[in-house]
């Protein structure tokens, strides 16, 4: 991907979308050439000379200072997820033109300790992601609330790819549009954590070829922070379920554990509690009718 193109376009977008009225500005009427602010009018709110804010919003991040940026949030009114892009784009202008791009990189299998706290959290479903939105693990409830998706023959499994390719994705997520955009701004997100991940551009360049919906979604620039949601989804055991997932960030391991959590007393809860029953008698099940297993009982 091009740096520059990213940085020019994130800009552009975030500027096209302030009023003079929001930045505090005379519009004096009439009709504008461009939409939202002119140039010169964010350098005037910034407190930059016109040049150096057009070099900027050229793709041209390299030097700038923290409290330019921050001046920059400030008259693009970016909000912490936008800002923190920005500081993204701004650390990695001058790295990613004298480095090389790292090659596709496997997902790697968590730690024992991750997938032993996966498996401990009997009544909360639970999976661990990679950046690139690959689940590379999931607990026995959370794999029941995705209906065999996310199945060990099935991991890794990218969420991207599933959410725009597979049309399953659409029964499964009931607010598919607002996931959709939320992942597409996280994706966009870690695109400026980590502009040097071959694979996560692979990903983007597929994603672009293959999905309209994407296409629509990568061009608006939107950037998000993936900490809590609510979701509503559908399982075929228990219909309609509202649930709130949150992400807890495993920094040590590059990994990302999402939570999905019902509030106490609550449907949900009790829908959680009937899934986790329906998979404990499929696991017990499965467990009784393995020849291996039924050997060692009778030995």
């Amino acid at each position: 991907m091009d740096h520059r193109k990213e940085v020019r376009d994130f800009l552009v977008s975030r500027r096209a979308r302030i009023t003079p009225e929001q930045a505090g500005l005379p519009s004096y009427g009439g009709k504008r050439r461009v939409p939202g602010l002119r140039r010169e009018e964010v350098a005037m709110v910034a407190g930059l000379s016109v040049d150096y804010y057009g070099r900027l919003e050229r793709g041209n991040l390299a030097g700038a200072s923290e409290s330019v940026l921050e001046a920059v949030a400030r008259a693009l009114r970016l909000d912490d997820a936008e800002r923190q892009h920005l500081f993204d784009l701004a650390r990695h202008t001058e790295t990613t033109a004298t480095r090389r791009p790292a090659g596709p990189r496997a997902p790697a299998a968590p730690r024992p300790a991750v997938t032993s706290i996966l498996s401990g959290m009997t009544r909360i479903p639970a999976y661990v992601r990679t950046a690139r939105m690959e689940i590379v693990a999931a607990n026995e409830l959370c794999r029941a609330l995705y209906g065999g998706a996310l199945d060990d023959d099935r991991l890794p499994l990218n969420l991207a790819r599933y959410l725009f390719l597979d049309p399953h994705s659409r029964g499964f997520f009931l607010d598919w549009d607002h996931v959709a955009d939320d992942l597409v701004g996280s994706l966009r997100a870690q695109v400026g954590r980590d502009p040097r991940d071959k694979g996560l551009s692979n990903l983007i360049g597929e994603l672009s070829t293959r999905s309209d919906e994407f296409v629509v979604r990568w061009a608006r620039q939107n950037v998000r922070l993936h900490r809590t949601a609510r979701k509503r989804l559908h399982n075929r055991m228990v219909g309609e379920i509202e649930l709130t997932g949150n992400a807890l960030e495993l920094l040590g391991d590059d990994l990302t554990l999402i939570a999905y959590t019902a509030d106490v007393g609550s449907q949900a809860d009790d829908q959680l509690r009937l899934l986790a029953s329906w998979a404990a008698t499929q696991a017990a099940g499965a467990h009784d009718s393995d020849p291996a297993q039924s050997s060692l009982q009778h030995d």
